[in-house]
């Protein structure tokens, strides 16, 4: 099964960073959190994958192109020019970078990789958001509802810390618990190739639209995850990953 990601928006939310690379190439530890979300999926089996460029694309395009030698040992003959990489454990991958224009928008993007999803069902998710989502529990999900669509459901993290009171005295204090109210879309979707039709063009907003209609189609199911969801569309938001990833207990590392 293909997992497409949606990397080709402009983040300018994240200004500091995506100045000079595409907001799935800012990284977490070391690794851009592309790579985070794909090992996500590649920890449940889903090693095929399909990145929507847009944005900076080429960035990531010599990531992979480049990806081999640079995560294993080289040997390089200065006298000659001739290098040879040495095997390593690295992971059974294999990506289609797919460019989906500058100024495409979500929906678009979908549409525009039509030949490469052809008819299979296919698990889709934003190129900067990680989660502990089972994914196979969620698949198992979509396929038991039998309809076009499953967004995944979280709580959106508190924005300020909580505070739980006796009177006037504080009894209790958590910083940012994952608490916030209502539900909303955290992406990590799985999609039949119908909901296609659903989109437009290039203008169209899978967000908005597409979405919207599914839902009054009944078409659109939501997994509820109560677990750890984080976006990273602020510097705040990529400080607060960076800090949980040197922890060594970021919640979302669910591969070996």
């Amino acid at each position: 099964m293909k997992t497409v990601i949606l990397a080709g928006g402009i983040g300018s939310r994240l200004a500091e960073e995506t100045t000079v690379r595409p907001k799935p190439m800012v990284e977490i530890g070391g690794r851009p959190i592309l790579w985070h979300i794909m090992s996500i999926y590649a920890s449940y089996g889903f090693n095929e994958f399909i990145v929507a460029l847009g944005y900076k694309g080429e960035v990531i395009k010599e990531y992979f192109l480049n990806f081999y030698a640079l995560n294993n040992d080289l040997t390089i003959d200065l006298s000659t020019g001739q290098t040879i990489i040495h095997d390593g454990n690295q992971p059974n991958w294999k990506v289609h970078l797919v460019d989906t224009g500058l100024r495409t928008q979500t929906g678009g993007r979908i549409k525009r990789l039509a030949r490469w999803i052809g008819n299979e069902t296919f698990m889709l998710t934003y190129g900067d958001g990680v989660a502990n989502v089972d994914l196979r529990g969620l698949l198992d999900f979509h396929r038991s509802h039998g309809k076009l669509a499953t967004v995944t459901a979280v709580r959106p993290p508190a924005r300020f810390g909580g505070l739980g009171f006796d009177g006037d005295l504080v009894v209790r204090f958590v910083e940012k618990p994952q608490t916030g109210e209502g539900w909303i879309n955290g992406g990590f979707f799985v999609l039949e190739p119908g909901v296609l039709d659903y989109i437009e063009g290039d203008d169209t907003v899978w967000e908005r639209e597409p979405l919207e209609r599914l839902a009054a189609d009944g078409q659109l199911v939501a997994y509820k995850h109560a677990g750890f969801w984080q976006p990273m569309d602020t510097l705040r938001e990529k400080q607060l990953l960076e800090a949980l990833w040197e922890s060594g207990k970021a919640p979302w590392k669910v591969w070996l």
